[in-house]
């Protein structure tokens, strides 16, 4: 049976819902007390209140209830069948109210029950997926992991909460409260079936340029490919790449060139889980490495369970790098 304080002592409620004028969540406390006691004397006690205090707290409830909720019969009070009712999600309420009010000083995973929703671009799920699940799995059964294709790099998915936590590359139109951490840094790489011409013979970037090549868009109502940082290197050649066929994401690119013989240009350590079976190789031009983040809404800074998921992600993504490729900076892989 809970002992509880005092309404001088700091752990009595004192919620009020401006939507509601009248609501008290001190009432909860009350009625709790109330229906585990049954009796005004015997929960007077409890809450160390006067009885008079306490009938006109029952006389509260009563009025804000529409119901008796406690009737005389004989010597003891008794419950109406609203009272009993109620009394099977009171305490319930009333112990995550007490909950969300205290201090929280540590996170059993293992007593999750959540499902966590995860933006990301092709490759993430095939290269970390299965690290990161087999931990969550470990650590904490009651978790679902949901991944979804990160749309654009506004933020708007972790604004609306249709998502938990986005990965990718942070761009100029992320929104301005949207918190980021550096997991990697990435450099794109060319890749090929093991029949294209390119895996003999001297790597130039005139061949390379030469094509066919598949590109891929930012969104699928793009008119024109993404080239990130290929093109303009490229451009400083006076070359330009032939593009055969556009695609909206890495994984389309890379079926194209293991079925099709197109060169696929594609971020080495995102996407290493899509290219088994093909010839990766390095850029003949100077490339610019990019950095792959994680990023959430602030309203999620100090929620315990999305911290134990960040950091989930953070060493699922520590491995070591493959050559070439560097970890973040020492100063970027500061939460901002």
């Amino acid at each position: 049976m809970r002992a509880w304080p005092s309404p001088r002592h700091p752990r009595w409620f004192t919620l009020q819902r401006h939507v509601m004028p009248d609501a008290d969540f001190n009432l909860l406390v009350a009625l709790d007390v109330l229906l585990q006691e049954q009796s005004v004397a015997a929960a007077a006690r409890r809450l160390k209140l006067s009885p008079s205090a306490m009938s006109r707290t029952l006389a509260r409830l009563r009025r804000a209830t529409g119901d008796p909720l406690l009737v005389r019969a004989g010597r003891r009070m008794v419950p109406t069948p609203r009272a009993r009712q109620l009394g099977e999600t009171v305490g319930r309420l009333v112990q995550e109210v007490e909950a969300a009010l205290r201090p929280s000083h540590g996170i059993d995973p293992s007593a999750l029950l959540r499902t966590f929703t995860v933006g990301v671009a092709d490759g993430f799920v095939e290269t970390f997926g299965p690290r990161l699940f087999q931990r969550a799995q470990r650590e904490a059964p009651g978790v679902r992991l949901s991944f979804e294709k990160r749309e654009d790099r506004t933020g708007q998915s972790l604004r609306d909460g249709t998502a938990d936590l986005e990965v990718g590359v942070v761009g100029r139109m992320t929104r301005p409260e949207v918190r980021s951490r550096a997991l990697f840094r990435d450099r794109f790489v060319g890749v090929v079936n093991a029949d294209h011409p390119l895996v003999t013979g001297p790597l130039t970037v005139e061949r390379y340029a030469a094509g066919p090549h598949v590109g891929v868009l930012r969104h699928v109502a793009d008119a024109q490919p993404h080239g990130g940082p290929i093109d303009p290197a490229l451009a400083e050649y006076g070359l330009k790449r032939t593009i055969a066929v556009l695609v909206d994401g890495f994984a389309a690119a890379l079926a194209f060139t293991r079925a099709q013989g197109l060169v696929a240009t594609v971020p080495e350590r995102h996407t290493a889980g899509l290219c088994h079976g093909l010839v990766v190789f390095p850029l003949p031009m100077s490339t610019p490495v990019v950095t792959v983040s994680m990023l959430w809404h602030p309203r999620f800074e100090v929620d315990l369970a999305h911290r134990w998921l960040r950091t989930l992600v953070v060493d699922a993504c520590a491995q070591r790098s493959p050559p070439g490729l560097h970890p973040p900076d020492e100063d970027s892989s500061k939460e901002k």
